[in-house]
C-alpha cells in the first residue's frame, strides 16, 4: 500500500504544479501563493476537525513548525518556473534538487539523521540522472532551471520538519500546521509584494476551474508524505514518485502544449536509470535514510 501511496503521490505532484502555474498565470504569484496556502488550511482543518484530532493539546519544538514557512519558498519558486520550462522539465529539476539534498542529509546526518559517507559508486547514478535531466530540458532559461531545483531542496527539508511533527502528534496534525505556518507568512508577503498583481487590481474567475485546486492537491500530498516518508526506503521512495510525476507530467504537457515529445520520454527513462543505478549499486552498502 505504501508504494502505490508513493506513486499517487508523484501523480497528484505532477496536477499541483499544472494547477498552480495556471492560477499563477490567472491572479499573479505572489497572491496565488496565499491562495493555494488558504485553500490548502480549510482542507485540512475541516478534515481534523471530522477527525476529531485535538491540533492545540502539545506544544514541540519551534523548528518541527517550520515546514510550512520552507513550504511557501516551493511554492514560489515552481510557480515562477511554470510557462517558462515544461512540467516534465520542472519535475525532474525538483527530483534532481531532492537527491542532491538527500545526500547531503545522508552525508553530515542532518536533523539527527544516521550518516551515511558518500561512496563514489553513486556519481554513475548521478551523471545518468543529470544527463536525463539535461534532455528533457526544451528551454533553458537560467532562473527558471536555478529555481525548479532549489524547489526541490526546499521540498526535503519541508517534508522532514513535517514528518518529524507528524510523529509526534498525527499526520492531519502536521500537515495543519504545515498550512497554518504558511498562511500566516504568505500574508505579509503578498502584501509586500502583490499588491500590483491581478488578483488585488480586478481579479475575475476563470471557468477552468480545477486551477483552484492546487491547495487541496498540496495538503493531500503532505499528508501521504508524512504517512509514507518513514514506511519505505528513502531510494524507492524518490523513485516510486518520480514515475508517477514524470509520466503524468508528460500528459499534462501533451494536453497543455498539444504536443507529444519522445525527448522527454528518453530523458525520463535515464534519469529513472540513474536512480535504479544508484540504488543497486548502494543497497549492499548502505542503510537509505527516510527523510529524503
Amino acid at each position: 500500500m505504501y508504494y502505490f501511496l508513493s506513486l499517487l503521490c508523484g501523480v497528484i505532484i505532477s496536477g499541483m504544479v499544472a494547477f498552480n502555474g495556471g492560477l499563477t498565470a490567472q491572479i499573479g504569484m505572489y497572491t496565488a501563493t496565499i491562495f493555494i496556502h488558504v485553500t490548502g488550511l480549510l482542507f485540512i482543518t475541516v478534515l481534523a476537525i471530522i477527525k476529531r484530532d485535538r491540533l492545540f493539546s502539545k506544544k514541540h519544538r519551534w523548528i518541527y513548525y517550520s515546514g510550512g514557512a520552507i513550504g511557501i519558498m516551493t511554492v514560489v519558486f515552481n510557480n515562477y518556473a511554470y510557462g517558462r520550462i515544461s512540467v516534465s522539465a520542472i519535475l525532474a529539476l525538483l527530483l534532481f534538487g531532492q537527491g542532491v539534498s538527500g545526500l547531503i542529509v545522508d552525508q553530515y546526518g542532518w536533523m539527527g539523521m544516521p550518516k551515511h559517507p558518500f561512496n563514489k559508486k553513486r556519481i554513475i547514478g548521478l551523471l545518468l540522472t543529470l544527463g536525463g535531466i539535461a534532455v528533457m530540458l526544451d528551454r533553458f532559461e537560467l532562473a527558471a532551471v536555478v529555481l525548479s531545483f532549489a524547489a526541490g531542496i526546499t521540498v526535503v527539508v519541508s517534508r522532514t520538519f513535517n514528518a518529524k511533527l507528524a510523529l509526534l502528534t498525527s499526520v492531519r496534525t502536521g500537515t495543519f500546521y504545515n498550512y497554518l505556518v504558511g498562511t500566516v507568512l504568505s500574508i505579509p508577503v503578498v502584501l509586500l509584494l502583490g499588491r500590483g498583481e491581478a488578483g488585488f487590481s480586478g481579479f475575475t474567475a476563470t471557468p477552468h476551474l480545477y486551477i483552484y485546486l492546487g491547495g487541496v492537491a498540496g495538503a493531500c500530498v503532505v499528508i501521504i508524505s508524512n504517512i509514507v516518508v518513514s514506511r519505505i526506503p528513502a531510494f524507492y521512495l524518490s523513485l516510486l514518485i518520480f514515475i508517477g510525476q514524470i509520466f503524468s507530467g508528460v500528459i499534462i504537457d501533451a494536453i497543455i502544449d498539444r504536443s507529444f515529445s519522445p525527448r522527454i520520454i528518453i530523458g525520463g527513462l535515464l534519469v529513472a536509470t540513474g536512480l535504479c543505478a544508484d540504488l543497486l549499486l548502494n543497497k549492499n552498502t548502505q542503510k537509505p535514510v527516510n527523510d529524503f
